[in-house]
């Protein structure tokens, strides 16, 4: 069995060393140019030349809960490509958005800006009944996410592509249900796969429909986001203000407005890291599943996108 590694930030080498090491029946490498093809991949943010020269491909592992980056490739159709689940993720990003749900809930940028100011003087309290929280995108980490506000005492809904009869919140699905769940939340969390349909959908309607004074938060993908749209929303007060950890084109420039906006905070794509041992170690057990003609979850559906 042979498995090849493709990473175009230098990482290969690491991950080709953990997985010899987790997987000692396997020959593991990484990709050089001429080198035969493999049974297995795995890849972040592949190149259309290594995949047209993976003729014998059984699987694509992708190092990532996002496929987004696969998605202008031309990958053969009759081999699964299996994206991560949680691998460790699901914690940071649970620390990630309770931390910025409850900065802007208790107004700690307020007291800051107080601070510097040496101006010592109280807010009236607020209630989280005032402030429920809705979240795009109700998978692994969206229902992490969901858990983890639940139990610090916030209302919390969701919006899902597909009807989840069985979620312990509200959850509401398929596009007509959209509007009414914008309707319904303040603090709004983007958790969504990037795909054609869900591209700029935090967009001038989304922040319109919120409640007055909404607050938006974007852990997923930059591509969600019309950043024209929410500066609009932050001029006119229909926003309150945001934290932004995705962009696109990584990293935003030097003069990007985003920047130095009193409203916005920024972070540099770090809400949730993969996690190489346990990433490893889910890829392993999925890459033995399938040799032994076993069925593995995280198989990404091409008509979806995730």
């Amino acid at each position: 069995m042979n498995v090849t590694c493709f990473f175009p930030d230098g990482s290969g080498p690491a991950w080709a060393s953990g997985l010899a090491t987790a997987l000692p029946e396997a020959s593991v490498t990484v990709w050089q140019e001429g080198d035969p093809p493999a049974d297995y991949a795995v890849v972040w943010k592949p190149s259309q030349r290594f995949i047209d020269a993976q003729t014998a491909l059984k699987a694509i592992f992708n190092a990532g809960a996002g496929v987004d980056a696969l998605a202008s490739l031309r990958l053969p159709k009759s081999v699964p490509v299996v994206r991560l689940e949680d691998a460790g993720m699901a914690e940071q990003m649970c620390d990630y958005v309770l931390h910025a749900v409850v900065h802007h809930y208790r107004e700690f940028d307020i007291y800051a800006a107080q601070a510097a100011d040496g101006l010592w003087a109280s807010r009236p309290p607020r209630r989280k009944t005032d402030y429920p929280v809705g979240i795009l995108g109700y998978g692994v980490l969206g229902q992490a996410v969901a858990e983890s506000l639940t139990a610090a005492g916030f209302n919390v809904v969701a919006w899902a592509r597909t009807l989840r009869a069985e979620a312990p919140i509200t959850v509401y699905s398929g596009d007509d249900s959209r509007d009414e769940f914008f309707r319904a939340v303040r603090i709004l969390v983007c958790l969504l796969p990037l795909t054609p349909s869900t591209r700029r959908i935090l967009n001038a309607a989304a922040f319109a429909a919120l409640r007055p004074g909404g607050y938006v938060i974007n852990v997923a993908r930059g591509g969600h986001l019309d950043v024209d749209a929410l500066l609009a929303a932050l001029q006119s007060g229909q926003l309150a203000g945001a934290t932004l950890d995705v962009f696109d084109g990584e990293p935003i420039r030097a003069a990007h407005p985003i920047w130095k906006h009193r409203k916005v905070r920024v972070t540099p794509h770090i809400s949730a890291a993969t996690l190489r041992e346990e990433a490893i170690e889910q890829i392993v057990a999925k890459l033995r599943a399938l040799e032994g003609g076993k069925a593995v979850t995280g198989v990404v559906a091409t008509d979806r996108g995730y």
